[in-house]
């Protein structure tokens, strides 16, 4: 998990402004799949504390479930025995920072499930920039006061 993170991160975290410096992120895993959860809790991290990065790095899961491309899988469908992905995304540019599959699948169904991922990711980062956006709002009212 951690090399996953540190990939992931090192294509959206703009190190050149922290010559010899570390960033560190540190998540808790809960069990199982659990990157698209950790990579999105460190994206929020990393803009709480003022890193500055190219991008929102989004992610999501993506599977199938009876034929049918799912984003966003539940715990039972991640479960279910069936292909899970994880896809992790800088939504503006559309590049691919993370891409892991625990689980074989046939080349001809890999577009469908990168496409659920990334439509969801992209989903994702309106929420996130919408959320703070609020929050640096509030943070701004307060600080006036």
């Amino acid at each position: 998990m951690s090399l996953h993170l540190k990939q992931t991160f090192e294509a959206a975290v703009l190190t050149e402004l922290y010559p010899r410096s570390q960033i560190d992120i540190y998540v808790k895993e809960d069990g199982g799949k659990t990157t698209a959860r950790c990579v999105n809790a460190a994206t929020l991290a990393l803009v709480d504390a003022g890193i500055p990065m190219r991008d929102y790095v989004c992610a999501c899961t993506a599977g199938f479930v009876e034929d049918t491309p799912l984003a966003d899988l539940c715990h039972a469908e991640e479960s279910g025995g069936g292909t899970a992905l994880a896809l992790a995304l800088l939504p503006r540019s559309g590049n691919i920072a993370l891409l892991q599959m625990d689980a074989r699948l046939h080349q001809d169904h890999l577009d469908a499930l990168i496409e659920a991922a990334m439509t969801a990711c992209k989903g994702l980062s309106k929420v996130l920039d919408g959320v703070v956006r609020q929050h640096l709002e509030e943070v701004s009212v307060l600080t006036r006061d």
